[in-house]
This record gives structure tokens, sequence and C-alpha cells, in this order.
């Protein structure tokens, strides 16, 4: 009897064993326990059955022939507001512009060099900027002609501020209409494309409001662009 008890007694310890084994963190059943891979499931289109996805769906990035236009157009629209802002040390009469001046020089000169990257990126071509342009070329909206320039770089003191602001004006609004047209034309669906035309876009209007507000101190009003348009 005190055998059969013994014997009872060491079947239950390792039952009692094997339960706890079974429990442990490395046991099969124990990672049969774990968590499975969330999934989530993608509705088909009508007559075809759904997908079943183990990972949110990535959303490549899609450059247009009007994003490449765009950038290789803004690099030369770029490239003549510095040259613009270039004249400003030796001409300006004021203490304000070549502040203003420089802000836009450290922005668009920073701009420039991402513009550059992100074409060569993508093996398109990277306009000269040395290359200037001449009144028979096709000129980006609000770019200032060769006459333009000449009256500005002849320019001096007072007559200089004038003519800077107005001018400058006129070149912010064509980048805005350059924006514009970016959008009218389905471009910047590439995202960096995207956030670089917005940070353009909300800087030039930005500017522009600076320009109306240093017009206003010299006794001009609110003129905005018409000397630049002439």
């Amino acid at each position: 009897m005190r055998r059969v008890r013994q014997s009872v007694v060491a079947l239950l310890g390792a039952a009692a064993l094997g339960l706890l084994s079974g429990c442990s963190p490395g046991s099969a059943q124990a990672t049969s326990t774990e968590m499975p891979t969330q999934r989530v499931v993608q509705p088909g289109a009508p007559g075809e059955p759904n997908t079943t996805l183990t990972a949110a769906p990535e959303i490549p990035d899609f450059v247009t022939e009007a994003d490449v236009t765009f950038v290789q157009h803004m690099l030369m629209h770029h490239a003549q507001a510095l040259e613009l802002t270039s004249l400003v040390p030796e001409r300006t009469a004021r203490t304000d512009i070549p502040l203003f001046a420089e802000r836009i020089e450290i922005s668009q000169d920073q701009e420039i060099d991402l513009m550059e990257d992100w074409l060569r990126e993508r093996n398109e071509p990277v306009n000269d900027l040395r290359g200037g342009h001449h009144d028979g070329d096709q000129l980006m909206p609000g770019m200032l002609t060769d006459d333009q320039l000449a009256r500005l770089e002849a320019a001096s003191g007072e007559e200089f501020d004038r003519l800077f602001l107005r001018f400058m004006y006129q070149h912010h609004a064509g980048a805005v209409q350059m924006v514009e047209e970016l959008f009218e034309a389905d471009g910047g669906q590439d995202s960096w494309v995207f956030r670089l035309v917005k940070e353009i876009d909300g800087d030039q209007r930005i500017e522009m409001d600076r320009i109306l507000d240093m017009q206003a101190t010299m006794g001009l009003g609110d003129v905005g662009t018409q000397e630049g348009t002439g």
C-alpha cells in the first residue's frame, strides 16, 4: 500500500513539473500565445478579392515634367534675385534695405544649392547660372529685362532704393505666379518639390509685404510694381 502511494506521489510530481516547464518563456507553448502580426485588409475593386497587408502600403513620390521644369526655371529666377541684391551695398542710402537684401541672399542661395542637388540626383540638366539672359530670351514671370537691370545698375541713393524695392516686388510676384502655374499643371506631387514650393511661396509673400512697408516709410505708399512693369 505504501508503494502505491509513493508511485502516485511520483506521478503527480512529474505532471506538475511538466506543467511548469510548459509555461516557461522559452517553451513552444508559450510562443504560441504571442500576438500575431497586425494585418490590414485592403478592399479589392468590384469583382476582385480583398488583399491582406502586413504593413501600411507605401505611396511613392511622383516627379512630373512640370516639377523638373519648375526647379530649372526657379534656379535662374533665384540667380537674378542674387544679382539684384549684390547691387545694394554700394548703391543704397538706407540701413533697412541691406538687411532685407541679406535675408533674400541667405534663403535663396541655400535653395539654389538644394535645387541643383535635386536635379543632379535625377540626372536632369542644371542651368548655367552664369549664363545671364538677353531681351530675346524667354524670361520667367517677374524677371527683369536687360533695360530694367541697366536702370537699376545706373541708379544710386534714394533713386536706387525706390527702383530696387519695386523691381524686387515684381520679381517676387513672378515667383508666386510660377508656384501657382506649377500646381495648375498638376506638379508638386513629389514631396520634396511640394515642400520647396510652399517654402518659396511663403517667403516671397512675406517679403512682398515687407517691401510695401518699406515703400510706405519712404512716402511712396502702396505702389507695388507700378514702375517695375515699365
